[in-house]
């Protein structure tokens, strides 16, 4: 594992953010299912995106990767793979793949990633995947990776899903059952988390020409044997990345100029800006320049945060509370216990080392700040939002500090060390 020493200090200047990495995924799967060549343009090639190119060409989709485009040619899948597929530490490709997998032509395929893959919960989507006419099970009969897909297409029909652990197992049958033989309905049960991603998935299917009856509240009808139409597509920019990278603004005292950003397509984490302001940072937004100006000269308020929807947000708002006044507390995110880390257990285990006192509840955190950052190290524990969240506690620190875990940017923002360096961000590459 590599790690990094953090130097406080300052930031200043202008930085372009990255490309989202979930409209990436949601593009490369529903261009591998078009009629046609479509080309994405500025996609995300980071290691999760890269793992669902890889995946569709196990599946017979032909994708030429270029330097800021991904070439792709549908309709796919049209063959089983020759080997199992390994998503690495993709979630949103096991999940988006596993439906995907249903609509080769013949054979079976095979799923599976890393230790961390193999712990997440799939048994919600396999169980829908039955009620449509999908053969699909856990090896280890777990509900886990590996997982087992029968080729021969998706029936169609009426499918229950349960949305309250992870919103992709909707989104991942919405893509697929586009090819479905007859119509299909998808009613979500349960208290769905993570709605704005759903709401991207229906947002992107629209830009292939894909049809989704969603008036009717929490059903999605969907024709059969849909024509999906190849697209050229520019995927916006990451609201995630720019809420990390918002929060090492705010946590430094600093004001910087973010570009390229695009709220015209729905993105869950859009809700950063509000956030942002209920703690007291500055923030200006010039939509006709895709323009937001970021600035913060003090300690912020603390406050309640809801998280339900935008979860990707509770490791940038559990280290603002670390320059607030006063507590902070963050609810509904018990469904981030299944991300690339249970990330509220482990919130609770590191924040501490700052000074901070953590307190751990089912479904959320309570974070009394210290009087000031603590050096310390830090331990993403392989998850690339805790490590770059972590940076930006350990850049307002009090001297600098350690965390592991650099490797883990590759899988969403590669270049997330080199960007903040240009705009005045000390580090030092060490081993641990």
């Amino acid at each position: 594992m590599t790690s990094i020493k953090v130097t406080p200090g300052k930031l200043q200047g202008e930085l372009r953010i990255p490309p989202s990495k979930s409209y990436t995924h949601r593009a490369v799967i529903l261009a591998s299912i078009a009629d046609g060549t479509s080309i994405i343009k500025n996609p995300l090639l980071g290691r999760d995106t890269m793992a669902s190119i890889r995946a569709c060409q196990a599946l017979g989709v032909k994708i030429k990767v270029g330097e800021n485009t991904v070439e792709i040619q549908g309709p796919g899948p049209n063959t089983a793979p020759s080997d199992i597929i390994n998503v690495e530490n993709s979630g949103t490709t096991l999940r988006f793949m596993t439906a995907i997998s249903a609509l080769s032509p013949n054979g079976h395929t095979v799923l599976t990633g890393d230790s961390s893959i193999r712990k997440r919960p799939m048994q919600p989507l396999l169980d829908a995947l039955a009620q449509v006419g999908v053969t699909c099970w856990s090896t280890q009969l777990t509900g886990t990776a590996p997982i087992v897909i029968s080729g021969g297409g998706i029936r169609g029909g009426v499918a229950n899903i349960d949305g309250s652990i992870s919103s992709q197992f909707a989104s991942s049958l919405i893509v697929s059952c586009l090819r479905a033989r007859s119509k299909t309905e998808v009613h979500l049960i349960g208290d769905t988390v993570s709605r704005p991603y759903v709401d991207a998935t229906l947002e992107i299917t629209k830009r292939f020409g894909g049809t989704v009856d969603s008036r009717q509240a929490e059903t999605f009808t969907i024709p059969a044997n849909q024509t999906i139409s190849p697209t050229n597509i520019e995927i916006p920019a990451d609201l995630s990345s720019a809420a990390l990278l918002s929060a090492c603004t705010v946590m430094t005292d600093s004001q910087v100029t973010f570009r390229g950003i695009d709220f015209t397509l729905p993105q869950a984490d859009m809700q950063i800006i509000e956030m942002l302001k209920c703690l007291g940072a500055q923030i200006k937004f010039d939509a006709a320049k895709a323009k937001l100006v970021v600035t913060n000269d003090g300690d912020l308020n603390g406050g309640t945060f809801d998280l339900h929807d935008c979860p990707d947000l509770t490791p940038v708002i559990a280290v603002l509370a670390l320059r607030s006044t006063r507590v902070t507390r963050i609810s509904r995110i018990e469904h981030t216990r299944f991300k690339e880390t249970d990330r509220i257990s482990i919130l609770a285990q590191e924040l501490p080392k700052t000074g901070a006192k953590v307190t751990e509840y089912p479904d959320g955190l309570k974070i009394q700040p210290p009087s000031s950052i603590q050096p310390c190290e830090l331990d993403a524990h392989d998850d690339h939002r805790l490590f770059m969240a972590f940076c930006a506690a350990a850049m307002a620190a009090s001297a600098p500090c350690i965390i592991h875990g650099l490797e883990t940017i590759d899988v969403s923002y590669p270049s997330f060390i080199n960007d903040l360096t240009s705009i005045g961000a000390t580090f030092e590459v060490m081993d641990k």
